[in-house]
């Protein structure tokens, strides 16, 4: 419950307008609990219908994605995108294909993203989209026929200035590349439409490195606050994909040694340090399950279901799979096996009763929509180099996603402390992120 009447009556319309829904109710709760005092001390976003306007998304755009498999079989999918917000620039958010997609978790996802673009203090607007469509086990051929099909009517709905998706899970190098190309192909337009492109075709360097990097110097911001380091410190990482891939590698570059990933089907724990090169082979190269590298690693273990990895004792935990992946029980496990700090790779994994354990225990905590924001960021900076028909280095992108994450928490860290929350990252990412579009809503009248 809020203290505020009208933010209760807020919320209850949400889960009311929006059933079965639930990770969408978590995300706009959350972002409500942090602007009780914003709204208390500016009264105008309340009068404005500002929130009421925030919480509803500008479009929603649900299409049938009909494909052939190799063998020739029909099969029909449920394609995703929604548009959330353009108060502050073209709708900018990432496609996710994997089964558990549906309406709900591609809202949660564009609310979310409203809040991280504008933190990256780049001009770019919220949206997310998807598919039910599950690329795992399917040939190259069967994902390049699905991608075709899903562009086909998505491409309607896009453009270089009006919405630029990315890639999310399920949507790596290879689905973005099918996807470029059938777009090209349907509207005889070269345009950084997509971003997450392959360098040969108007991608950025360091756009596959951003998310794990920028995580990591996120984090690295925190603990210097506080008189930090990544140096010395053991990390547990859970995922295996660009973003677990990449925090690893760069945490162990700033002096820590990463002990445990995981996947879907389970975690491997190396106290010797991870292997980077073979979760790469295994996970870039080979695309095959984390278990496999035991089988060259024989002092590694390897444990069936991917929970348990919060167990590992480490110092600073980066979650990195999905959403909701630390509960209150994983919490008060990193909690009892002395963490100092965690910070979310992933969109949402730690549910409301893991943050208020760590917060009650006084671990540093990082939420998504800031530490994860330099995923989008750098694709923000591509869509720049693409605009200017550039090409700029690894080293001006790494500057320019180191520059903007260390802004990202400074931003955050005072927002908080503004609103009388010192040391509340989750509140400070959130009213940092709404001051910006809500001001801008303000400005551009009731649309």
């Amino acid at each position: 419950m809020f203290k505020s009447s009208y933010l209760n009556e807020l919320m209850e319309r949400v889960i009311a307008r929006n059933p079965h829904e639930p990770e969408f109710h978590q995300a706009v709760r959350e972002v409500l609990e942090s602007l009780e005092p914003v709204v208390e001390q500016s009264p105008e976003y309340v009068t404005s219908g500002v929130l009421e306007r925030l919480v509803e998304p500008e479009r929603i755009i649900k299409f049938r994605v009909p494909w052939t498999t190799d063998d020739g079989k029909v099969v029909v999918n449920r394609g995703f995108r929604i548009q959330f917000n353009s108060a502050i620039g073209p709708y900018k958010g990432g496609l996710r294909f994997h089964p558990s997609v549906y309406e709900g978790i591609i809202k949660f996802l564009g609310f979310e993203q409203i809040f991280k673009n504008s933190l990256t203090g780049l001009p770019i607007g919220g949206g997310k989209g998807g598919s039910d469509f599950d690329p795992k086990g399917k040939s190259d051929s069967e994902v390049m026929r699905f991608c075709q099909s899903y562009m086909t009517e998505l491409f309607k709905y896009v453009g270089a200035d009006v919405d630029v998706p990315a890639g999310d899970i399920g949507v790596g190098a290879r689905e973005i590349g099918y996807l470029y190309g059938q777009y090209k192909r349907i509207t005889n337009l070269y345009e950084g439409v997509l971003t997450g492109k392959g360098l040969t075709y108007g991608g950025s360097l360091g756009r596959k490195q951003a998310t794990g990097y920028g995580l990591c110097y996120f984090t690295q911001a925190m603990l210097e606050a506080k008189g930090s380091s990544f140096d010395g410190k053991t990390v547990v990482i859970s995922g295996s994909g660009n973003v677990a891939i990449y925090a690893c590698e760069k945490a162990t570059t700033l002096g820590a040694k990463v002990i445990a990933m995981s996947d879907s089907n389970g975690y491997i724990v190396d106290n010797n340090g991870i292997d980077l090169d073979a979760i790469k082979e295994i996970k870039e190269v080979k695309r095959q399950r984390i278990k496999e590298y035991i089988t060259t690693h024989p002092t590694a273990t390897y444990t069936e279901g991917c929970s348990g990895i919060w167990t590992v004792k480490c110092d600073i935990a980066l979650p990195c799979a999905t959403q909701n992946e630390i509960n209150e029980e994983s919490a008060k496990a990193l909690v009892k096996n002395g963490v100092s700090a965690v910070s979310e790779g992933a969109n949402m994994p730690s549910t409301p009763e893991a943050i208020a354990v760590f917060r009650e225990a006084g671990v540093l905590f990082g939420p998504a929509k800031a530490a994860n924001a330099g995923g989008v960021a750098t694709s923000a900076l591509e869509m720049t180099q693409n605009s200017e028909r550039l090409s700029w280095t690894f080293e001006e992108v790494d500057a320019k996603l180191h520059t903007i994450m260390i802004n990202i928490y400074n931003n955050a860290s005072s927002a908080a402390e503004r609103y009388g929350m010192p040391g509340n990252l989750v509140a400070g990412a959130n009213i940092a992120g709404f001051l910006k579009v809500a001001d801008a809503m303000l400005a551009q009248g009731v649309v």
